[in-house]
């Protein structure tokens, strides 16, 4: 019990909740971007233009294969070295999780518009309605709805998977974690199940609550 002082000792519990930000501060960032991106992205592909859903399947079948740290490497390593631009860690996570969160975010959309049955599109156009009205009045409240749920979901996966941003440097909450330990493990051996500990317990508050909504806006709305 004597190692679980160590995240009282000195700023390393203020240090943690420092990571956090970080972490969130990533999170929501790329999560607002996604949204933006990828509703426009949703909208394109239910476009009926054989060109254009060719090259949306391919950016999203591309994105769906990578993996989000081989995206990571790309981004920060690559990028950086064939164009000679200086990326910062965070900067290069929040690209990559835009370019992530747009194509999930974009399919959500996509199958959110489509399920909307065709007679209702057809009922506003009986009544007299432009199409305008009818996405404004009819198609949307309904996408809307349906599609919540998902996006909360998603946004709650984007923020479990900024952890891989330890890994091109980004000082988050688990690299703060890694340090703390290190710099500890002569006097506190067993800090790290503590230090992982809380980490865990931060990430579930971020990510729980989330999930909560999601669940009750599906239960409410279904």
């Amino acid at each position: 019990m004597q190692d679980l002082g160590i995240l009282l000792e000195g700023r390393n519990l203020e240090r943690l909740l420092y990571g956090l930000w970080v972490t969130l501060r990533i999170s929501f960032a790329s999560i607002a971007a996604s949204i933006i991106c990828g509703i426009i992205f949703g909208v394109i592909m239910t476009l009926r233009n054989r060109v254009l859903q060719a090259v949306c399947r391919i950016y999203l079948e591309l994105v769906r294969v990578l993996p989000q740290l081989v995206l990571l490497f790309l981004a920060y390593f690559g990028l950086t070295r064939a164009f000679n631009i200086n990326l910062s860690g965070e900067t290069s996570a929040v690209l990559v999780f835009v370019v992530w969160g747009t194509a999930e975010m974009g399919d959500l959309v996509r199958s959110a518009l489509i399920s909307i049955p065709r007679h209702q599109y057809d009922s506003g156009y009986a009544l007299g309605l432009s199409k305008a009205d009818v996405y404004m009045s009819i198609i949307l409240p309904q996408t809307v709805r349906r599609l919540i749920p998902l996006a909360i979901n998603l946004a709650t996966r984007m923020i479990k998977t900024t952890s891989l941003v330890v890994l091109i440097g980004v000082v988050e909450m688990l690299k703060v974690g890694q340090q703390i330990i290190e710099a500890n493990r002569y006097t506190a051996p067993r800090a790290a199940l503590w230090i992982y500990g809380a980490i865990f317990a931060l990430y579930f508050l971020a990510c729980f609550p989330m999930s909560l909504i999601a669940g009750r806006l599906e239960r409410r709305w279904t």
